[in-house]
């Protein structure tokens, strides 16, 4: 069965619109990574500043694949512009959450 990694990013008020930015500039990085399945960025809409950031993998070797190559190599650009300086992180904080996925529905299809 799969597994998600879910990234808990604290968000300042002020950063929000700078952190949904750089995340859909990036929009497609990991699509093609072998044994992805799924991403969203979920916004907060209540009482905190904590973004979630889901993916599903097919296993934990194909995260860990996807962080140590891709992954790795689009952060330690940070996204600066050839000679320029990175740009300060939109989050102050982070977490990263790991659960196995152990049951799963989609909607019925009628027919």
């Amino acid at each position: 069965m799969s597994i998600v990694k879910i990234n808990v990013l604290t968000v300042p008020d002020e950063q929000r619109d700078v952190l949904e930015k750089r995340f859909g500039a990036r929009a497609g990085a990991v699509d093609s990574a072998d044994g992805f399945e799924w991403f969203e960025l979920l916004r907060p809409v209540e009482g905190t500043d904590q973004y979630l950031v889901y993916t599903r993998w097919r296993d934990e070797e194909s995260f860990q694949a996807w962080m140590e190559g891709p992954m790795k190599a689009a952060h330690q650009s940070g996204g600066a512009a050839e000679g320029g300086e990175r740009p300060k992180p939109a989050a102050t904080g982070s977490t990263v959450w790991s659960f196995e996925v152990v049951q799963q529905a989609g909607p019925k299809k009628e027919g």
